[in-house]
């Protein structure tokens, strides 16, 4: 009973962190579009698209700061402390976006979105959380099951905020509010309080001296963060681009890209149930196949024709929740002595370097042929498969020449 309530806590904090991250999507377009000027979408006499891509933009950098952060602050100060802040304080930017809507206040919206997705970086701190009070099979599927969490958040975030914004536009941030103030109570109740830690490391020490990114320095995950940075780099160039291949290949309208959306998002969280199930293959084995997997998903859509690349879109969720869950459940076992919160806070700040990376190329690469993004994205990923691969195998000569020394 107590790790089924852990993993349910865990679960819905991830579910809330994208859902906040998504809420906004259908909401923000018709504000900044409007044609009545108001100092939301005319600040300074700036063009309404610019605020309106710095508004996307803002939630993204609070949330690639706090996955570099947020992980390593939870070894130093506790998972639940942390965990509790977070839930907390993302529930304070959520009533914050609300009432910088009310007012028509641009600085405070974009103040209450960043704060939000700094908060939202929490995700490293639920992946810390299971690989610490779980074990052996259970731990690699609760994983599995967390990452289904996220991806559902994706889904269900405009969900919500199609299906309360009718009752006011401050409504779907509120909801959002209540559900945090929940996932903080069930922390609570799964995680009890914990001792006071030996450890006097000041904030600012933990944050400048243990930030994920610190872990570079060890050559095992520096190969690590190359092969999931290839991985998530066409991950995100899919996820970014094939809406826009969707509109000039099939014309579709925003319903249609929506639908398209909950299919890949329903498969991919269906995945992520079974995803965690105990193999006889290797870890690294099965991870290098699933990144072919990925690559074979996003070449599909950028050299097949409309059904081909709708069949692609759809199952290019079962190889990449069975990626996310093998290679988080390896690492979470080989690298524990890092600390989890280190080592979860690498893998998410990652994907987060990723989306900026694949922002900038993809701006440029667009502007020739989308599926020149999707293309690129596709020979990362085989890239990245064959690198895991060669990998395993130099990993497996050390550990013989360990053996026989």
């Amino acid at each position: 009973m107590k790790n089924s309530l852990l993993i349910a806590a865990a679960c819905l904090m991830a579910l809330l962190s994208t859902v906040g991250a998504s809420l906004p999507y259908p909401i923000l377009p018709p504000l900044f579009a409007a044609e009545a000027a108001n100092s939301l979408n005319n600040f300074l006499g700036l063009p309404p698209k610019l605020l309106f891509g710095i508004a996307l933009t803002i939630n993204p950098i609070g949330l690639l700061i706090g996955a570099t952060l947020l992980g390593p602050l939870s070894d130093r100060y506790g998972r639940r402390p942390v965990l509790l802040t977070t839930a907390f304080g993302g529930a304070a930017g959520h009533a914050l976006t609300a009432v910088a809507l009310v007012m028509h206040s641009y600085p405070l919206f974009i103040l209450a979105r960043f704060g939000t997705g700094l908060m939202e970086g929490n995700g490293s701190v639920a992946r810390a959380l299971l690989a610490d009070k779980l074990e052996g099979p259970l731990r690699v599927r609760a994983l599995s099951w967390l990452n289904g969490a996220f991806y559902a958040g994706w889904l269900a975030g405009p969900l919500l905020a199609g299906a309360t914004l009718g009752f006011g536009i401050t409504v779907p941030f509120m909801v959002a509010v209540a559900a945090l103030v929940l996932a903080a109570l069930l922390v609570m109740a799964a995680l009890p309080p914990q001792a006071p830690s030996s450890d006097t490391s000041s904030l600012w020490q933990v944050a400048r001296q243990r930030h994920a990114l610190n872990l570079l320095r060890f050559p095992e995950l520096r190969m690590l963060f190359i092969v999931q940075l290839a991985v998530s780099c066409g991950v995100t160039a899919f996820y970014s681009y094939y809406p826009l291949w969707l509109v000039e290949v099939g014309s579709f309208d925003t319903p249609s890209i929506a639908a398209a959306n909950m299919v890949m998002c329903g498969i991919m969280t269906g995945s992520s149930l079974i995803a965690g199930r105990p193999s006889e293959h290797e870890p690294l084995r099965r991870a290098a196949w699933f990144a072919w997997g990925v690559a074979a998903a996003v070449a599909g859509v950028a050299l097949g024709n409309l059904w081909f690349g709708l069949v692609a879109i759809a199952l290019f969720g079962i190889p990449n929740a069975f990626f996310n869950a093998i290679v988080q459940g390896w690492a979470a076992e080989r690298f524990s002595a890092h600390g989890q919160g280190a080592v979860m806070g690498l893998l998410s700040t990652t994907f987060c370097l990723a989306s900026i990376l694949t922002s900038l190329a993809g701006a440029l690469l667009s502007l020739a042929d989308t599926r020149l993004v999707l293309g690129l994205g596709a020979v990362l990923c085989a890239w990245s498969g064959w690198r895991i691969a060669a990998w395993r195998g130099e990993l497996a000569c050390l550990s013989a020449k360990g053996a026989t020394s």
